[in-house]
């Protein structure tokens, strides 16, 4: 074997899971098919749940000052997101090449080895592994591994390779995207609909201005170079009146709203990750994000299963809770199209979504769909409002002294967090002590109105997700930590 597991393409999906896979141990190779990072940035910033998981691992640092934010839109719809549980904060203006290169030291740093400028050709897998045929620099070549996960983008060679279904509907549209020098525009945060079309103006670092333009009736154009940046500059004089002819641009690319998820995740010892599992509208950013947490969610279960610990039913979970989180991305990023992308037929309908967000219920519930914070995971039945959604930030307090939840799952662990100091409870844990973390803690502080007031334990999963709960859960300690952590080691007593 090259590799336990070998994944295809160095973007955000990959270098999450390649540093997500070493952190439990497992021997990783990214090749990637580029010779060097682009250093263009479709997307920018991450949203609160991303910037919490980056947290979760200690990467947040490695971005130095970062600019923050709690308003946000819903296809041009403006919300507060200061209303959710937490901070609601979201990251902004920080291109995705900046992200790749912060993601990629952390996971070389881990160990992981990325190879550049090689290009996966074909792949065959049995019972066993998979083997890869990649072209690199020294010519075409087999590399085999235990498993292997495409993370290669929407047009993924691994999803083709492995014959992964990908239904949906296809591009009806094409927008411009433009980063450029030389420009004094008035920001367009979340965009703003015109008789002719849409149009976003947002300021980068470094005196950039990004523009995003679509022309109603524009069809979509399977391109083999990118627009030129003229007929951008047309676009958004027609619709603007204003002339940007003169702007130095440093990235011009074009997008569409083609749909589509592919039916499975999991084939076998190939799995799917990111882009190369769901492409949608980029509406709200939720597209790099989304593919952060495919990624979180799917590193601490391959490893399980590579170092013998998990069977087959945990790397399952990847599909079943992945693929409706995938669903429901599409769903929201059409709606956010129809509103932001259509004419004046729609208007009516963005007005009375407008009136609707005035209520904080309304607000509250598109703030979380959008920033990735309303996912649940079945974990099990039970009362406890924290079951299967992510662990909010907690300061604790114990005898080593403070610590939060966020600290705690920095090696990517299971943590089983006694609040209550229940001696009885952490020794029906002490059989899973080489997989999980033993805490005993208390809050600094319980927010009025937490789902965490009056809970005395809870077993955490290593993406940060509450596997269960007490009092709350339907399941009892044991048979939560073999659901998520497998039987205990030979000779350790539950």
């Amino acid at each position: 074997m090259d590799a336990a597991v070998i994944v295809v393409g160095a973007g955000p999906a990959g270098l999450v899971l390649a540093g997500e896979l070493r952190l439990a141990g497992v021997e990783v190779l990214v090749i990637e098919r580029l010779v060097e990072r682009t250093g263009e940035s479709r997307g920018l910033g991450f949203t609160a749940r991303t910037l919490e998981v980056f947290d979760q691992r200690g990467l947040l640092s490695r971005f130095g000052e970062i600019e923050t934010s709690t308003q946000g839109h819903f296809g041009g719809i403006p919300l507060d997101f200061s209303l959710l549980e937490g901070t609601g904060k979201a990251a902004k203006t920080v291109p995705q090449s900046v992200t790749e290169e912060k993601l990629e030291e952390w996971a070389t740093e881990l160990g992981a080895v990325i190879r550049r400028g090689h290009e996966l050709l074909s792949l065959d897998q049995d019972d066993d592994g998979v083997a890869v045929e990649v072209r690199g620099p020294d010519g075409v070549h087999t590399l085999r591994a235990d498993y292997l996960v495409g993370c290669d983008g929407g047009r993924s060679a691994v999803r083709k390779a492995a014959g992964f279904d990908f239904p949906g509907t296809p591009a009806t549209l094409e927008m411009f995207l433009a980063d450029v020098k030389g420009l004094d525009l008035e920001p367009r945060m979340i965009g703003e609909s015109l008789p002719g079309g849409m149009v976003m103006v947002g300021k980068l670092p470094g005196g950039v201005t990004r523009i995003i333009a679509n022309e109603f009736g524009t069809p979509p154009r399977r391109r083999d170079t990118p627009p030129r940046y003229e007929e951008v500059a047309d676009v958004w004089k027609r619709l603007t009146g204003t002339d940007i002819s003169h702007g130095d641009p440093q990235w011009v690319s074009s997008f569409g709203d083609a749909a589509r998820q592919v039916t499975e995740y999991r084939r076998g010892r190939v799995l799917l990750a990111g882009d190369a599992a769901h492409v949608h509208l980029p509406a709200g950013g939720q597209g790099m994000n989304t593919s952060v947490q495919d990624s979180v969610n799917l590193g601490w279960k391959l490893a399980a299963v590579v170092n013998g610990w998990a069977g087959p039913g945990l790397l399952d979970s990847y599909h079943s809770e992945r693929h409706p989180v995938g669903e429901r991305l599409l769903m929201n990023t059409r709606a956010q199209g129809m509103l932001l992308l259509s004419g004046p037929e729609v208007h009516p309908l963005r007005e009375v979504l407008r009136e609707l967000t005035a209520y904080e219920e309304v607000n509250r519930h598109l703030a979380a769909m959008v920033s990735g914070l309303e996912i649940g995971y079945d974990v099990g039945g039970g009362s406890h409002a924290l079951l299967g959604r992510r662990m909010p930030h907690l300061a604790l307090v114990g005898e080593h002294g403070g610590s939060s939840s966020t600290e705690l799952l920095r090696p990517a662990r299971g943590i089983l967090l006694d609040l209550d100091d229940n001696p009885r409870l952490r020794q029906r844990a002490v059989p899973w002590a080489a997989r999980v973390d033993i805490v005993t803690a208390a809050p600094a502080a319980v927010p009025e109105g937490s789902a965490l007031r009056g809970t005395s334990a809870l077993l955490i999963r290593p993406d940060g997700h509450v596997a269960w709960a007490a009092p709350g859960s339907h399941h009892d300690l044991p048979m939560a930590l073999t659901r998520w952590f497998g039987r205990p080691p030979v000779g350790r007593r539950v």
